[in-house]
């Protein structure tokens, strides 16, 4: 670490827990963030500010007015652009030390999992089930720890599914994915703004603490926020004796 990085991160630096041996973890890591908009965009901002060596950014949608409510990594300016074109210019801009690199196109299965192995840590900000059950299956083959959130309305929700730990559950132990891809989205019921922040923030924060390998992530546990009455509950995950993921012998 050069004399401008150990000032640029004094702050981590100062954390006892994080210290400099944690900050040069942040800055040899490589993190996957699928999707750019409300969860994608605190996400993408506060690794790229925190010094994640590399970061690449997956989506293939533009961005579009109705986006700037929320997803908050892009400009007016941007507007018509690729997100992950808008996206890098502002990541590029807050930090320029990084590595940010763009996919622009949805990723199939063997893209994903191509990707997933150089990762140390999997992101998940899409906004579709059929995504995330998507990247549970990838993440569980590659061993790559899934940080997973999701926000509708007023309420969110967030966990981390780390399949280091052969007991840990996954997206799919929490979710039946028999149903379809049937599911409200925010343009058809609305999300407050600074909600996606929040959830976005804790992701950050999760997917540091794994690059870092300090304090004690949220694996095994949900955490879902009421922002209408400001109220933050944990449930306590357990793996599905049943899951199909989780008991794929092609995963074990």
């Amino acid at each position: 670490m050069n004399d401008d990085q150990l000032l640029r991160y004094s702050r981590h630096i100062l954390l006892p827990d994080f210290d400099i041996t944690g900050q040069q973890r942040v800055l040899e890591s490589r993190v996957l963030v699928i999707g750019l908009g409300g969860l994608g965009s605190p996400v993408a901002l506060y690794l790229a500010a925190a010094g994640v060596g590399h970061l690449v950014l997956v989506d293939d949608d533009i961005v579009e007015l109705t986006n700037l409510q929320r997803q908050i990594v892009h400009r007016q300016t941007s507007v018509g652009n690729t997100k992950t074109s808008s996206a890098a210019a502002t990541l590029e801009s807050l930090n320029d030390t990084i590595k940010v690199e763009t996919i622009d196109h949805r990723l199939g299965e063997l893209e994903l999992t191509e990707q997933a192995v150089l990762a140390d840590v999997i992101v998940d900000c899409t906004d579709n089930f059929s995504s995330r059950f998507l990247l549970n299956r990838v993440s569980k083959k590659t061993r790559t720890p899934l940080v997973s959130a999701a926000a509708i309305r007023w309420e969110g929700q967030i966990s981390v599914y780390d399949a280091r730990y052969a007991d840990a559950p996954c997206y799919r132990c929490l979710y039946d994915d028999n149903g379809g891809d049937i599911q409200q989205s925010c343009a058809e019921s609305g999300v407050l703004s600074p909600l996606l922040g929040m959830m976005g923030s804790i992701q950050a924060i999760e997917t540091l603490k794994l690059l870092a390998n300090i304090g004690t992530s949220l694996n095994g546990r949900l955490l879902i926020v009421d922002a209408l009455s400001m109220q933050i509950r944990e449930i306590k995950l357990k793996q599905d004796p049943a899951c199909p993921v989780c008991h794929d012998k092609e995963n074990n």
